[in-house]
């Protein structure tokens, strides 16, 4: 097989996307569009990807960093001008090169795949990557001749009304011989409106020279989708995210309502796990099997174990382990650890601690930089105060503790095993094991307060 390398274009600054972000680094699904062709042309097995960058060069460097070689283009002066630099590269090289544009991120591998299989095959000295629509305007149309050969590329302001009429389109990909691309590439001139030099001059180069030219079409043109602006990326995370969740489904995930439920493209989920609607699974979060996800839940770059179950609450680069329960509106922040059959329940908010096993916090408490024991029972309301205004500082609780409602532990602190914190205490000095800790006011009683209060306050 012949060596093969792809150029991704992604130097534009994409002003019709009316952003700050560089355009390609726009997310779909949680991975930049740059990302998703990247990823595509290494799935594809190609030898080398060469990414063009401009504006923005950095932080497309920072995120693909060694997934690809780097090509600069200062000016953008047309995509025969950005390939035009990776001349000192590839302009010796035997193979096939494919061109991207770095804002197609619907773009397959096994498309990539069979692209450069069907030029090969063909002996093509290029190969135009088409696809069929029922809305052929704006695009510049592919002409055939009779044996199925390239005649032309007509855009849409210089077609007649016949070629108008044609329904395949230029999705703006192209495969070529390498040395035949590079050789070409210095006859291409600007003498066109916008003073740029265009990669479709190539294939009228070739053409005129009686080379080959082929055109492969997509089976499904969805993968040509060119994200320009954010109605268009719009459309291409509702493909993508079909293309997902179809992806889970058949590997034996339930997803109730797959409209309603995103899932980003690096999160693994395991078999017979269920999602329920309104579910937004983000980053690099693993699911286990058999777990179930609720309703309006957001799990971010978090590992969650088998048979757990979640209901309406936030994670964020937490882990729950096998057979615990969260929720409904609890909140794990980062690094929380929730071990074996643990019960986090309504409105609490943990970070920076590890809950052990068979251990359970019920309902509005608050928990950070932390380490409770096993079977300890946490009441509602418990605040662990943890940080002075200036530090923040650990609590421990030996396992089979129990911390009653209300109450407050001011770290740093260690409670000893099965030690009890009586309802409503602030506790602030450490308890040794098996011990009670009481730090609570004197409760006071005042007999016939409401006679002596209420009723001589009316008389007078």
């Amino acid at each position: 097989m012949k060596n093969r390398y792809v150029i991704v274009l992604a130097a534009g600054q994409g002003t019709r996307m009316k952003s700050k972000l560089y355009k390609v680094m726009h997310p779909v699904m949680g991975r930049p569009m740059v990302g998703h062709v990247v990823q595509a042309a290494l799935d594809a097995e190609v030898d080398r990807v060469y990414t063009v960058t401009g504006v923005g060069a950095d932080l497309v460097k920072d995120y693909l960093q060694d997934q690809s070689d780097y090509l600069y283009q200062d000016e953008q002066l047309g995509t025969a001008h950005a390939v035009e630099q990776g001349r000192s590269l590839l302009a010796d090289k035997k193979g096939t090169t494919l061109v991207l544009s770095g804002d197609t991120p619907l773009l397959q591998a096994e498309t990539i795949k069979k692209l450069m299989d069907f030029h090969e095959k063909k002996d093509a000295k290029a190969t135009i990557l088409t696809a069929q629509t029922e809305n052929p305007f704006g695009y510049g149309r592919v002409i055939r001749t009779e044996d199925g050969s390239v005649h032309k590329i007509v855009e849409e302001k210089d077609a007649n009304t016949t070629e108008k009429a044609v329904q395949e389109i230029n999705t703006g990909t192209y495969c070529f011989d390498n040395e035949s691309l590079f050789e070409v590439l210095e006859k291409v001139d600007n003498n066109n409106a916008q003073g740029e030099y265009y990669l479709p001059d190539v294939i009228e180069i070739l053409k005129d020279r009686k080379e080959i030219v082929e055109a492969y079409q997509l089976e499904n043109k969805d993968e040509s989708l060119g994200v320009n602006d954010r109605v268009a990326l719009s459309e291409a995370q509702l493909i993508m995210q079909a293309r997902v969740n179809e992806k889970h489904m058949v590997n034996g995930v339930t997803i109730i309502d797959p409209q309603t439920t995103y899932i980003e493209m690096d999160v693994e989920i395991g078999q017979d796990t269920v999602i329920e609607p309104g579910t937004y699974l983000k980053g690099t979060t693993v699911i286990g099997e058999d777990v179930l996800i609720g309703s309006d839940s957001t799990i971010i770059d978090s590992q969650i174990k088998d048979r757990v179950t979640i209901r309406q609450s936030v994670l964020e680069e937490a882990e729950v382990k096998e057979d615990s329960d969260i929720g409904p509106y609890s909140h794990l922040r980062a690094n929380t650890v929730i071990e074996e059959k643990v019960h986090i329940g309504n409105f609490v908010e943990i970070k920076n601690s590890t809950i052990s096993e068979g251990s359970a916090v019920g309902h509005h408490s608050y928990i950070g930089d932390a380490e409770v024991g096993s079977k300890v029972n946490v009441g509602a309301g418990v605040v662990f105060a943890n940080y002075n205004g200036k530090e923040k500082f650990k609590t421990t609780v030996g396992s089979h503790s129990f911390i009653g409602s209300n109450a407050t532990l001011v770290a740093p602190l260690h409670l000893g095993d099965k030690s009890f914190v009586a309802a409503g205490s602030t506790i602030i000095e450490d308890l040794p094991k098996e011990s009670l800790g009481i730090g609570r006011g004197r409760q006071v009683i005042k007999k016939d307060f409401y006679t002596n209060y209420f009723e001589n306050k009316n008389e007078d």
